[in-house]
């Protein structure tokens, strides 16, 4: 099992070009399915990028279905090659299902997220997760499971490969001021958060209660920019349930509420500045 990056958007490019080329032809999808002697609705989950990894056999009979040329057949068969790689979250389908979250989240070139009431997975301390993760209904046997997959993911912050997202985070003073473990805990987690707030890809920003009410009532966003032109992809997060927003006018509405959200907040100096102060006052 590896990082894998890259995998999961060349699968969903792969799809996404499969349906054009197809839609060239003036085939339907049941058409295409009749002439390879394929069961209805297999061409269809390929094109809604309804599948886990892309046969190479598959991707053969399809490109040969739509007469395309050798060099863009080569194209897409190294697209299917890439988008074929085992990465390390297929192992934890017990913590993200069937989501592609996470393998948008690793080849993200930037990660917009809005968290209303904890802090963003993406930033917690170990001692932070747990403790937010010991007040939900899951089971301590999946807690362990997601807390090594979370460790996992904020792995992506510390690529050295030029690989490493952006990341814009805003959080409220709310999930600042619950009282969890001890005062060190606390501190220790506020600590963190100055220490990321400094690097040079983190931009993080503050809505504070003095402020008053924000775009950000409506809950948790995670907006997913991408390298190249490949389309964004809105994640909604919660403790229940990880779901893509499928629609592209919801898309385009979360994109710019996050924006409305980003603007509301104290700017990323004023933040560090709230947090530093905070971390010596704790108790």
């Amino acid at each position: 099992m590896s990082a894998a990056y890259g995998a999961t958007i060349a699968k969903r490019r792969l799809s996404r070009q499969l349906r054009e080329l197809r839609e060239q032809t003036g085939f339907t999808a049941n058409q295409v399915c009749d002439r390879l002697s394929w069961g209805r609705g297999k061409v269809g989950r390929f094109e809604a990028n309804s599948w886990k990894r892309p046969e190479l056999s598959d991707i053969r009979d399809l490109l040969r279905v739509y007469r395309v040329s050798d060099g863009e057949r080569r194209e897409l068969e190294d697209l299917a090659m890439q988008a074929r790689e085992r990465a390390w979250w297929r192992e934890f389908g017990d913590v993200f299902g069937d989501t592609e979250f996470p393998g948008y989240e690793a080849d993200a070139a930037q990660i917009c997220l809005y968290m209303p009431l904890i802090l963003p997975g993406l930033l917690q301390t170990q001692a932070y997760t747990e403790a937010q993760m010991g007040v939900g209904a899951h089971p301590p046997a999946w807690r362990k499971r997601a807390l090594q997959a979370r460790q996992r993911r904020q792995e992506i912050l510390d690529r050295t490969d030029g690989t490493a997202p952006d990341l814009v985070a805003v959080i409220t003073e709310a999930s600042l001021l619950y009282r969890w473990g001890t005062g060190e805990d606390r501190r220790a987690q506020v600590t963190h958060l100055v220490g990321a707030s400094r690097r040079p890809s983190v931009e993080l920003r503050l809505l504070r209660f003095e402020d008053g009410p924000h775009p950000g009532m409506c809950g948790p966003i995670n907006v997913f920019d991408f390298p190249g032109s490949e389309p964004q992809a809105v994640y909604l997060e919660t403790d229940f349930a990880i779901q893509e927003v499928s629609s592209q006018d919801d898309v385009n509405a979360y994109i710019q509420t996050f924006g409305r959200i980003r603007g509301a907040a104290l700017d990323a100096p004023a933040t560090t500045a709230y947090l530093k102060k905070l971390a010596e006052t704790l108790e």
